[in-house]
């Protein structure tokens, strides 16, 4: 039995050298007022395993932790004021950083890996998802008339299902608009929905040598260049695989020839019509991309059902940043234990489990790899001996 809690031994898998690092660089200490940024972050950690609903709820259920918070890096329990004041004051940029180093960090150690598909490239799922905000309490956040609201635009990375880069508008941003700065990596290729048939960015995308699947609207001018042979015996749902120029004002914006490729989703009993600029991939690769862009929805799906992102403890914009960097801080931690536990766990189950179990003091491994335990079978009785027999 450890004498550490499962939350104490959670932050110490945290690299703290590399938070040390990026507080220099932002100088995030200076004007602390007794709650530096290691106490700032493993607070806003434990608003998000223990889900808590307000500003109290942190403040009191660190300082009521049994023993002193040593074990969690000399953290101090911060007061509802003080920590209502750094959130609005300490830049989200700390928090921002850290997850993405972390996410190196740690990616390294689980090897998030998938082996679905045997091409070569880097597979990214591109998506954005809106979060609704109080207009009256939230007045920056423009999105309609009565209604306030702002936007993740997230790249995914297939590899772990974790984003490779957010950017967080107001609500009114097209999603197609927020991916203009997204990292472009040569010969990584970019899986979107609909939304995203904005051909003056896949042009961009094309002349940095990045492969995309995009599944086209239905208005698409475009006149038909050369069909393409469909496999006889296998992969029916494909049907059709053809090589496009695009016609009109749309194709000043992407000169080049792509190709189209109409699938039928037996699912939906409906017919979904992609567009690529890569020509050798099999038709059957390419549908089976497109689908694996619903891994993106389970993603925005569990970090608003698990963590503490649909209400915020702060109105203030900066506030407001520093939950959601924190909460992907959190799913990042949640799926690094996940991958390196024995037993096959739900995220769900996982978030649910250390809830309970938080500040219980118990081996973290031993725990991820064995979370019940098992029923040691009775000792064998002796058998009395019989005294006649009949």
């Amino acid at each position: 039995m450890t004498k550490v809690t499962l939350f104490a031994q959670i932050t110490q898998r945290l690299d703290r050298s590399i938070f040390n690092k990026l507080v220099k660089e932002h100088n995030t200490d200076k004007h602390q007022k007794g709650f530096d940024s290691w106490s700032h972050l493993v607070s806003m950690l434990f608003c998000h395993f223990g889900k808590s609903q307000s500003l109290r709820d942190i403040s009191n259920g660190l300082r009521s932790a049994t023993g002193n918070l040593n074990h969690l890096g000399n953290v101090h329990p911060p007061t509802k004021s003080n920590l209502g004041y750094q959130n609005k004051h300490r830049t989200y940029e700390l928090f921002r950083d850290y997850y993405y180093a972390l996410s190196k960090h740690l990616g390294q150690q689980a090897r998030f890996k998938q082996v679905k598909f045997k091409i070569k490239s880097k597979i990214f799922l591109l998506d954005a998802t809106t979060i609704s905000l109080c207009l009256s309490l939230f007045d920056w956040a423009k999105y309609k008339t009565k209604k306030g609201a702002i936007k993740m635009h997230t790249l995914l990375d297939f590899d772990g299902n974790l984003p490779a880069y957010v950017n967080i508008t107001d609500g009114k941003t097209a999603d197609n608009k927020g991916a203009y700065d997204i990292p472009l990596i040569k010969n990584s290729v970019i899986v979107a929905d609909r939304f995203y048939n904005d051909f003056s960015l896949l042009n961009i995308w094309d002349s940095k040598g990045v492969f995309f699947v995009i599944r086209h609207k239905e208005n698409l001018k475009f006149t038909s260049v050369k069909e393409n042979e469909l496999p006889d015996n296998r992969h029916q749902h494909v049907l059709k695989d053809e090589m496009i120029e695009l016609t009109g004002k749309t194709k000043e914006k992407y000169p080049k020839r792509l190709r189209r490729v109409a699938v039928w989703d037996e699912k939906n009993q409906e017919t979904i019509e992609l567009i690529t600029n890569h020509f050798k991939w099999s038709c059957n690769t390419i549908s089976e991309l497109y689908k694996s862009r619903w891994d993106i929805e389970i993603f925005f799906r569990d970090i608003k059902q698990q963590l503490h992102i649909k209400s915020f403890i702060g109105t203030s914009p900066n506030a407001v940043m520093i939950q959601i960097w924190t909460a992907l801080i959190t799913i990042l931690i949640l799926k690094y234990l996940k991958a390196i536990a024995k037993y096959n766990w739900y995220l769900s189950n996982l978030v649910a489990f250390l809830r309970i179990n938080l500040f219980v003091k118990i081996n973290l491994q031993k725990w991820l790899d064995e979370p019940f335990l098992k029923k040691e079978k009775p000792p064998d009785l002796p058998v009395q001996g019989v005294l006649f027999d009949f």
